[in-house]
């Protein structure tokens, strides 16, 4: 739909976030809406902490159909909602919201986005052992969807939010029964998990544009038997994917699990099929652009 033919019927979905300047996400889904000609319109609103519950009331009050969410408020938005998925309520983070009539319900389309990134590649996580790096909002999802799948965790986060990181594995470890390790972001411990891990997940924003130049995990440690996952979409290709190239290890792009969650939201907003490639086509133009 073009901005021409926005109109009084035009529904609105949006991101919530702390910044969100830098989102993908409008782009991603207006393509989207353009595409399947639905009337809907997709925008980026910054809502700092202390205003997020007045946000969320503005979304009921204003019929806004849908919002993503993203930094800071993937955990704090949980108490403002009226229902919550089963999957959001067991990981205790939400990225989707969905206005049904002023009832707002929350759900958790990371989780589902990221396990789509993964199955898309042939990649089973049954009996895999995973190194998580972070352990904020994304990373919740993505521990909680590696645990429930049958992989073996260890979370490692730096030293000022290490208790993030052993409220998370003890979350997860109650959950599935098992031994979630939650250890301080350092290279002793990098270098000791790394030995025995089959897939490293990036969940930190480290290498995110600008600073590209910068990396979670030393190119020495990469081995070339692993999968090295980063969430970071911005630049198409990070420090560490590429490191990792070099290394030998199969890589993929955080621009995969951007694009399965934001089609999982797509449908829940609209009830239709998302046009995957074209959200696909359309964040990584825009990234190359950028990068020019």
């Amino acid at each position: 739909m073009s901005e021409e033919a926005i109109s009084g019927k035009t529904r609105v979905c949006g991101l919530i976030g702390d910044p969100v300047e830098h989102s993908m996400s409008p782009a991603m889904h207006n393509a989207a809406f353009r595409a399947t000609g639905l009337a809907y319109f997709y925008t980026a609103f910054r809502v700092k902490a202390e205003e997020l519950g007045k946000a969320i009331e503005a979304m009921r009050a204003s019929n806004i159909r849908g919002l993503n969410v993203t930094i800071p408020h993937k955990v704090a938005v949980i108490p403002f909602l009226d229902e919550l998925d089963d999957l959001a309520e067991r990981i205790g983070a939400v990225n989707t919201i969905v206005n049904d009539d002023g009832i707002l319900k929350g759900y958790n389309t990371d989780a589902t986005g990221f396990l789509r990134a993964l199955l898309e590649r042939g990649i089973e996580m049954e009996g895999k052992n995973v190194l998580i790096l972070g352990a904020g909002g994304a990373s919740r999802a993505i521990s909680f969807t590696l645990a429930e799948g049958g992989a073996h965790l260890v979370i490692l986060n730096r030293q000022l939010e290490l208790d993030w990181a052993e409220e998370l594995a003890g979350r997860i470890s109650q959950i599935f029964t098992r031994d979630i390790k939650a250890l301080e972001l350092n290279r002793e411990n990098l270098a000791k998990a790394l030995r025995k891990a089959d897939i490293l997940v990036n969940a930190t924003s480290v290498g995110m544009s600008p600073s590209t130049d910068q990396t979670p995990v030393d190119a020495d440690l990469l081995k070339p038997e692993m999968i090295v996952f980063d969430i970071v979409y911005n630049p198409v290709k990070t420090r560490l994917l590429r490191e990792a190239e070099t290394a030998g290890a199969e890589t993929i792009s955080g621009i995969e699990m951007l694009v399965w969650q934001g089609a999982l939201a797509f449908e829940l907003w609209t009830g239709e099929k998302a046009p995957v490639e074209i959200m696909r086509e359309e964040v990584i133009n825009l990234l190359k652009e950028n990068e020019d």
